[in-house]
Order: C-alpha cells, then sequence, then structure tokens
C-alpha cells in the first residue's frame, strides 16, 4: 500500500512555509528514492495530490506528517483520529507539548522536543535557485507633458515579471518618501547592488545598478526617448528599450540578456569606462570654481520667457529676479523686455 504524505500544506489556513514545502519535497524524494509509493495531500488540489480528509485511510499503510510545530490541538487531533489505525511518523516536527507526556507517532523523529534536537531536513532540498530581480520604476514624471507613456511601460514589466521566473524584489529610490522602507541612499544601493538583474524605467535604477556591476534592463518611458536611453547610450550600455517600440519579445530578449556572462562582463566595463568619464567632470566642476573666468552660459530665449508668462502662478519678485540676471542677451530680448516689463508686472499685481 502507498504511504500519505501530510503537513501544514495539507490544511486550510494554516499559512504554510516555504520551508514546509521544502521539507515535504525532500521527505518524497526520499521516498522515490527508497522505491516506496506515496500520495500528497495538498490544499490545491494538483496532478497527484489528495485531500487528506475525503481519502480512505485504509488504501495507506503509513502516514509521514513532515514539518512544522506539532501542538496538542483540535485540528491535530481530528488528523490523528481519522488516521489512527496507519503507522504514524513524524518527521522534522517541532513537539510543543513534553514528548513524555504527549507523543501521538509510533516514529518521531523530531527536529525538536524536550527529548532531542536535529538539522532541519530543508537543508537537503535540491530547491532550484532563480534570479533574483530588482523592479525600480519611476513615477509620473509630468516635466515631459504628454510624452509619458509610464503606465505601458509599467504594465509590460509585469507581464515579464508574471511570465518569467524570478524573485521580483520592488525597489524605490525616492526618499521623500520611500515605499519600499529604505531610509537613505546607502540603502537604496546596497540592495540595488545584492540583484542578479535590475528592471528599470529611472535613470538612477539603471546607473546605480551597473554601478554595482549589475545587469540592467533599461526601459525610457518617454516618447520620442529621454534621459534614460541618452545615459545608456552615453556609457556604452547597450541593453535599453525605447517605449516608442517597445514589446514583449523585446522586453524578454532584454531580460535573457541580462542573465548572460556577457552581460555581465559588458556592465562592469560600462562602470570603469563612466567612472573614469566623470573624473573629467570633476575636473570641470572645479574650474569652473575659479572666480578669474566671468563668463557665462546663461539663455534666457523670447520662447522662454513667453513659457514663464504663461505660468498660472507667478510672482512679480521672479520677474525682478529675471531682469536682474547677470547675463549677455541679445538686444532683440532686451528691448522686448524693457518694453514689456511694466505691463507684465501691472497685470500680475491686479
Amino acid at each position: 500500500m502507498k504511504i500519505l504524505v501530510v503537513g501544514w500544506f495539507s490544511f486550510e489556513n494554516c499559512h504554510f512555509t516555504a520551508g514546509d514545502v521544502m521539507s515535504r519535497d525532500t521527505a518524497c524524494e526520499w521516498l522515490e528514492k527508497a522505491g516506496y509509493e506515496y500520495d500528497v495531500a495538498l490544499v490545491e488540489q494538483f496532478a497527484g495530490s489528495v485531500n487528506w480528509r475525503l481519502v480512505d485511510p485504509a488504501n495507506y499503510s503509513q502516514v509521514v506528517f513532515v514539518c512544522g510545530p506539532f501542538p496538542l490541538y483540535e485540528m491535530t487531533n481530528n488528523f490523528l483520529q481519522r488516521f489512527d489505525r496507519c503507522r504514524l511518523i513524524g518527521l522534522n516536527l517541532s513537539m510543543i507539548e513534553p514528548v513524555h507526556e504527549w507523543n501521538p507517532f509510533d516514529v518521531l523523529i523530531e527536529r525538536d522536543s524536550s527529548a532531542a534536537a536535529r538539522p532541519d531536513i530543508s537543508f537537503l532540498a535540491t530547491q532550484s535557485k532563480v534570479p533574483v530581480v530588482g523592479i525600480i520604476l519611476v513615477h509620473p514624471q509630468h516635466e515631459y507633458g504628454n510624452r509619458g507613456r509610464h503606465q505601458a511601460a509599467n504594465e509590460a514589466i509585469s507581464r515579464l515579471v508574471e511570465l518569467r521566473e524570478m524573485t521580483a524584489v520592488p525597489i524605490d529610490t525616492d526618499l521623500d518618501p520611500n515605499n519600499t522602507n529604505l531610509r537613505n541612499a546607502a540603502e537604496v544601493e546596497s540592495l540595488i547592488a545584492k540583484m542578479d538583474v535590475v528592471v528599470t524605467t529611472r535613470l538612477h535604477g539603471t546607473v546605480l545598478a551597473l554601478k554595482n556591476g549589475v545587469p540592467v534592463v533599461a526601459i525610457d518611458a518617454i516618447a520620442g526617448r529621454a534621459k534614460v536611453f541618452r545615459q545608456a547610450k552615453t556609457i556604452g550600455w547597450s541593453n535599453v528599450l525605447s517605449i516608442d517600440n517597445l514589446s514583449d519579445e523585446k522586453l524578454e530578449q532584454a531580460f535573457n540578456y541580462c542573465l548572460t556572462a556577457e552581460a555581465k562582463t559588458q556592465a562592469h566595463e560600462c562602470r570603469d569606462r563612466s567612472i573614469v568619464e566623470v573624473g573629467q567632470v570633476r575636473e570641470l566642476f572645479i574650474s569652473a570654481l575659479s572666480t578669474s573666468d566671468q563668463s557665462s552660459q546663461k539663455v534666457w530665449s523670447q520662447t522662454a520667457l513667453n513659457k514663464v508668462q504663461s505660468f498660472d502662478l507667478v510672482s512679480p519678485n521672479l520677474w525682478r529676479k529675471l531682469i536682474a540676471i547677470r547675463c549677455e542677451i541679445t538686444g532683440g530680448v532686451k528691448k522686448w523686455l524693457l518694453k514689456n516689463l511694466q505691463s507684465m508686472l501691472d497685470s500680475l499685481t491686479a
């Protein structure tokens, strides 16, 4: 006759854990190698599984309850009564009651009890590993107006997560507030550095991943491409997608690339090259602090001034500051400012 494998994965609303499942699979592997036939009792019935409340106990010579605490409760007592004519084996259990007072098993190989303690059998679980993937999504960027396609990008990423086996880890790079309980920049970067892959619509999601040698699927969610695409191309990262022609197929191909040794190598190359180039930025910055150079790159074109004038809320002080800017302004714009300044101020203060 068969052996029935039971555990907290067999009971409704008992919050069974990954450890319970790994211990179950380890026990089943031992049974298979020993040549025993068995059934597994599961809450949701899958192929080859049964409901312990419905099966005929007479079909089983032995019942193995595997993993977890085993208290003296009404639930456990009901189970024991149903299979009281079977040989009962307790495997990898934490016995709550002292075993000299209560031990309902014919054979008890406990994880821990008042009499003994052993390593948890999940140490031998042959569980496959899946990639740990950081998901870093940007908030809607209103500064890009109707070019933003953030929802379409997010939906594509959600489909990828559902399609591929992975451990998806949401990571928020915002700090005010942070929705993933990260308190500072060090914590954000430390978590990103632990990922196998990052999928992101954020510029700094891309940068911080590559900075730590983590391959990244970078998606620019702005129609016509914007800073994410430009940054990736600037630092030499080829695995960047545009929302303009994004498809599930392209996204999956980009994800598959991130799992390769080639992607890991490219990520390190991008980091090393970028560090050198940022060193040049540092030199430019320090040079710009020199007081001997009074030149300015400021520009206020007619188009820019018209845009400022269109703001719904703007204070007269802002206009005064604009006029007070010490920069070279083309003659045409200067004349326009002088001509229209008083009327603008009058309309704002009316």
